[in-house]
């Protein structure tokens, strides 16, 4: 008995003794945002620049997902105002457990945009559909909504507002959707003058409606012979622009204009996209003033979105750029060029039989290879 106390005596001791040491938080760990609020650096962020507090409104549109993830996975805590409960579940894995928080709200109730912003040092606010719904007008959302959201960012005193707008954002444009984002990037600035405006060109990516709907069977009808001219901007390079404008102080009041190297007509884009997917889609000029009414009564009718009349104003619209405005290259960014892209977005819209045929860049590598080789040998 006395020899079994004596090795379980020995056992305990030959254990080594865990102690709790309370994680050290040097001084280069704790940042100072530009009111003065302070603000504790992650470690284990990317660059060590999370530790924000940023809520994200429109974070379960296009471009939401990318600015939600980068922010996510740095280390910042995410809120994320949402109005379907369905919409919003892809940003449940945007990072970690906790670092993604939704709250529910409405773009007319003004509490719930106050709860969403108050805890917040950042605001993002990236909604603005380019097509009137039932519930809401162009003028609701990108002018009314801003208003509202612009002021809680006023009311609570938020370290950092950054607005996204639109290229070609005018109060004298035909469009009705780019004169109502002027309109509030006027109110935005009035009310907090502090306010970053980011005006995006058309965006490709995953679920964009520029590569996808140049490619589905569905986009028919056009007007202006696809001759708008625009600059296309990768959706990866708008969400690290965003991070970048996030974490940067400087950018404070600043206009960024952010679009592709290259411009391109939409029927440059078409035949990229035909010759990707290796298929010929039709694609038949209509009268403006025979489109126009039939979506506008449409849309009063459906809640899908089926297109609408501004959106052909918008396409007899060549893409505007402010000389004055800041780009990718004071962020640092070198934006990608869309031909280098397009197998990667459209392959599947391939058919079977071609769809693990190589990019269409790397078959004219190719082709061209064989033409000079039967050159040399004659």
């Amino acid at each position: 008995m006395n020899s079994a106390k004596a090795a379980t005596g020995a056992l305990r001791a030959a254990r080594p003794t865990f102690r709790y040491t309370p994680q050290k938080q040097n001084l280069h760990d704790i940042a100072i945002t530009r009111t003065g609020k302070p603000i504790i650096r992650f470690q284990g962020g990317r660059s060590g620049l999370g530790g924000h507090t940023v809520t994200v409104f429109g974070a379960n549109g296009f471009l939401g997902r990318y600015i939600v993830n980068r922010l996510a996975r740095s280390g910042c805590t995410v809120v994320v105002p949402y109005r379907e409960e369905m919409a919003k579940r892809h940003l449940k894995l945007a990072g970690d457990l906790g670092r993604v928080i939704f709250i529910e709200f409405d773009l007319r109730n003004t509490q719930s945009i106050e709860e969403s912003v108050r805890h917040s040092d950042v605001v993002f606010n990236l909604i603005g559909r380019k097509y009137p719904t039932k519930n809401f007008s162009l003028f609701d959302v990108n002018v009314e909504g801003v208003e509202r959201i612009t002021e809680a960012v006023a009311k609570y005193d938020v370290d950092r507002f950054i607005h996204m707008s639109s290229y070609n954002a005018n109060e004298n444009s035909p469009s009705e959707f780019f004169r109502t984002k002027a309109m509030g990037e006027k109110v935005a600035r009035q009310l907090f003058p502090e306010t970053t405006i980011v005006r995006p060109a058309p965006c490709f990516g995953f679920e964009d409606q520029l590569l996808h709907r140049l490619a589905g069977v569905t986009n028919l009808f056009t007007v202006n012979n696809m001759a708008e001219r625009f600059w296309p901007v990768h959706a990866i390079d708008v969400g690290a622009a965003l991070e970048n404008i996030c974490y940067d102080d400087t950018t404070a009041g600043e206009t960024f204009e952010l679009y592709g190297p290259k411009e391109y007509t939409m029927s440059e884009i078409a035949k990229l996209v035909d010759r990707e997917i290796i298929k010929q889609r039709r694609h038949i000029n209509m009268p403006k003033a025979v489109l126009k009414p039939l979506l506008y009564y449409l849309n009063k009718l459906v809640w899908w979105p089926v297109g609408s009349a501004d959106e052909l104003e918008q396409e007899c619209l060549d893409q505007v750029i402010d000389k004055n405005a800041k780009t990718f290259k004071d962020l640092g960014i070198e934006p990608a060029e869309l031909s280098e892209l397009t197998y990667h977005y459209l392959q599947d819209y391939r058919v079977s039989s071609y769809y693990d045929l190589p990019p269409a860049t790397a078959r004219e590598k190719n082709d061209e290879k064989k033409y000079l080789h039967v050159i040399d040998d004659q």
